[in-house]
C-alpha cells in the first residue's frame, strides 16, 4: 500500500518537473512565432498572451504515468502485471482517445478547427471510451434507475463525454479557473481511487496534477508584460476534459470498497463537474431565451457574472472554485443517505438560487453606474 502512495508522489513530481521545463520553451517559441490569443470585447485579459500551454500537458502526463507504471511492473511484477493486464484494454482505448483530442485542440489553437470538425473527432472519442468498456451500467439509484439497456448506456455515456469535454472547454474564461477545477476535482478523484485500491488510475490524477501545477503557476502568476503568461487554449481544456470524463467514468466501473461503501458512486463521480456542466447548461439556456445561437461566444458565463458585480478575477477564481468543493464535500456526505436524485436536485436548485441573486447584484450596480455591465 505505502508504495503505491509513493508511485503517486513521483508520478506528481516528475510531471511537475517536467511540465515545468516545457511550459517556458512554448513561451519563448510563441513569442517567436508570434502565436498569441486573440483580443476582443469578449476576452478579459489584456495583452498578447500565447493560448500554447496545453502543449505540454500530454507528453507530461504520459510520460510521467508510463514512467511509475514501469518501475512498479520491475519492482513489483506479481503484483503489477495482473493488475496493468486487466486495465490493458481500457488504457489503449484512452490513449487513443486521448491522442485525438489533443491533435485536434492543437490544431484548433494554431489554425483553427470548424465546430463540426471538433465534434465529429468528440463523437469518435466517445466511441473509443465505450468500446474499452468505460460506458454507464448503472445509475446508482439517479432517477430512480439502476442497471438499465446497454443501449441507452452507451446512448447516455456518449452524450455525457461530449458534454463534460465542452464544459471544461467553455468554463476555461478566466487566469486559473479550468485548470483550479480541474485539480479539485483530479485531488478528489486521487482519494476515490486510493479508497476502493484502484491505484493506477491513481497515479493518472497524480501525473496529471502535477501537470497543471505548473501551468497554474504561469497562467495565474505569470504578466504579459514579462512575457511569462500563458493560456491552456483547447488544446489544454479538450485533453483535461476528456481526462476528467473518463476517471469519472472509472469511478462508475470498479467496485465500491473501504471509506466508499456508504457513498452512492453516482454523486462521487459526478460532483466534481457540476460546476462547469451546471454553467455551460444555463448559458445555452441563456443565448436561446435571448434568440441566439447556443455556440456563438459571449460573456454570459458565471465569472461574466461575479466580474460584473465588481470583483477581481482572482476573487472569482477562488468562490467558483470553492463553490465546487463545497458541491464535493456536502455531496459526498449526503450520499451515504440521501437518494442521489434529490441531491443533484437541491445542487441544481443552489445554482439557481445563486445566479438569480448574482443577476440582481449586477442590475443593483448597472442602475448605480449607469451602464450596462452584463446581458
Amino acid at each position: 500500500m505505502a508504495y503505491n502512495i509513493t508511485n503517486y508522489f513521483i508520478a506528481l513530481g516528475v510531471s511537475i518537473l517536467l511540465s515545468g521545463i516545457i511550459i517556458p520553451k512554448i513561451l519563448l517559441i510563441a513569442f517567436r512565432k508570434k502565436l498569441f490569443d486573440t483580443v476582443d470585447e469578449r476576452k478579459v485579459h489584456k495583452g498578447v498572451v500565447p493560448r500554447l500551454g496545453g502543449l505540454a500537458f500530454l507528453p507530461s502526463l504520459a510520460f510521467s504515468y508510463c514512467l511509475v507504471a514501469g518501475i512498479d511492473c520491475v519492482l513489483h511484477p506479481e503484483i503489477s502485471i495482473p493488475m496493468f493486464t486487466q486495465a490493458m484494454g481500457i488504457t489503449f482505448f484512452f490513449v487513443c482517445a486521448l491522442t485525438l483530442i489533443y491533435v485536434v485542440g492543437l490544431a484548433d489553437d494554431l489554425i483553427g478547427v470548424r465546430y463540426r470538425a471538433k465534434f465529429l473527432i468528440q463523437i469518435i472519442v466517445a466511441v473509443l471510451l465505450i468500446v474499452s468498456g468505460l460506458w454507464i451500467k448503472n445509475l446508482f439509484g439517479f432517477l430512480w434507475i439502476h442497471e438499465w439497456p446497454f443501449i441507452f448506456g452507451w446512448l447516455f455515456t456518449a452524450v455525457g463525454i461530449i458534454f463534460v469535454i465542452n464544459a471544461v472547454n467553455l468554463i476555461d474564461g478566466i487566469d486559473g479557473l479550468a485548470s483550479g477545477l480541474s485539480i479539485v476535482a483530479l485531488i478528489w478523484y486521487s482519494y476515490v481511487f486510493y479508497s476502493i485500491g484502484q491505484f493506477t488510475f491513481m497515479w493518472v490524477c497524480g501525473a496529471v496534477v502535477g501537470t497543471l501545477i505548473p501551468f497554474f503557476y504561469y497562467n495565474v502568476f505569470g504578466k504579459a508584460s514579462s512575457h511569462t503568461k500563458i493560456f491552456m487554449g483547447d488544446t489544454g481544456s479538450l485533453t483535461i476534459g476528456l481526462v476528467l470524463v473518463f476517471l469519472a467514468l472509472a469511478v462508475l466501473n470498479v467496485p465500491s470498497s473501504g471509506a466508499l461503501v456508504k457513498m452512492n458512486p453516482f454523486v462521487v463521480a459526478t460532483s466534481p463537474l457540476l460546476v462547469p456542466c451546471f454553467d455551460v447548461v444555463r448559458v445555452f439556456m441563456h443565448r436561446i431565451r435571448r434568440g441566439r445561437n447556443p455556440f456563438e461566444p459571449d460573456k454570459c458565463h458565471i465569472h461574466h457574472k461575479l466580474l460584473a458585480i465588481g470583483i477581481k478575477q482572482w476573487e472569482a477564481l477562488i468562490l467558483i472554485v470553492a463553490t465546487d468543493l463545497c458541491f464535493v464535500i456536502i455531496n459526498a456526505i449526503l450520499s451515504q443517505d440521501a437518494q442521489p436524485t434529490w441531491i443533484l436536485a437541491i445542487d441544481v436548485a443552489i445554482w439557481c438560487l445563486l445566479n438569480i441573486w448574482l443577476t440582481r447584484m449586477i442590475r443593483r450596480r448597472e442602475a448605480k453606474l449607469g451602464e450596462k455591465l452584463y446581458d
